[in-house]
Formats: C-alpha cells, structure tokens, sequence
C-alpha cells in the first residue's frame, strides 16, 4: 500500500454570523493511509505520534490522532488516520476556494523500544510534512503523498 489521502468532504460555507458580518466555514472529512515499517531484526517497537494536523498556512482545518501500536521486529502495518474539522473559521476571505489550494500535513511518529528488558529503552522522533494540492475535482479520489511528503 503507497502513502495517500482521501478527501471524501470538503465542503466551504458562506454565512452572516449575529453582527451581520460575512465568514467562511470550511468542513473536511479526509483519511490518510501509509506503511509503518520496523526493519530491525532484533527487537520490537512501540509507536505512538503527535496529533496529526492537517492546515492551510497556520490555521488548522482537521486533525485525528493516530492510535497506539506494537509493531514486531522486521514487519510491516499500514495505517490509516481520519482527519475530521466541522465548521472551521476562515478568516482569510481572498482564497478562491473553488481552484487548487495547497494545504498542509504534519505530525511526529515517536518509537520507543525495550532492548534487554526495561533497563535501555531507544526512543526515535521522525517528523513528516507534507504538502498536499487540493483540488475539488479529486474529492473520493485516492492522492498519493510519495513525492509531497519529506521526512
């Protein structure tokens, strides 16, 4: 299975809020799947990861969170994280939704492995950033992240 993700709602809403001003609201359902691979040949690890936040610019639209897991020693899991944002004020009104938007991705995958016992546990920290182009013609359309991702 390669790294990608689906967009299956994204969906911009213009409204009034109480003092008559106009705001846009964004909501995104999206999920990310990728391979976890351990190619140690001596001992297990267990993962863990920050939020996983998904932004245009600074401004966050959807996180998920990726649960807790136990890979074994030289093996491989795939993955998959839903990203969930409802109702996400835009405050920055001159983005034509409508065309390609670059949004991006970014969490940390932390391991953590127990090597003789408790008594010397390694920990490993991998930041990953990716830049994904929206485009609404590609809602329930798998976008692989191969060449957008760097970690």
């Amino acid at each position: 299975m390669r790294s990608s993700i689906l967009f299956a709602q994204f969906v911009v809403n213009a409204r009034a809020n109480a003092s008559g001003n106009a705001k846009q609201t964004v909501t995104i359902n999206a999920t990310i799947k990728f391979n976890f691979c351990n190619r140690d040949t001596f001992f297990g690890v267990n993962v863990s990861s920050t939020r996983v936040n998904f932004a245009y610019t600074k401004l966050t639209l959807a996180s998920g969170d990726i649960k807790k897991f136990y890979q074994s020693r030289n093996g491989h899991i795939p993955v998959s994280v839903n990203l969930q944002g409802r109702g996400v004020q835009l405050y920055d009104g001159s983005v034509i939704w409508s065309s390609q938007v670059p949004l991006n991705l970014n969490f940390t995958v932390k391991t953590k492995a127990y090597v003789l016992g408790k008594s010397i546990k390694p920990k490993f920290h991998r930041k990953i950033y990716c830049v994904v182009v929206y485009k609404p013609t590609k809602v329930n359309v798998p976008i692989s992240l191969k060449k957008s991702c760097t970690v």
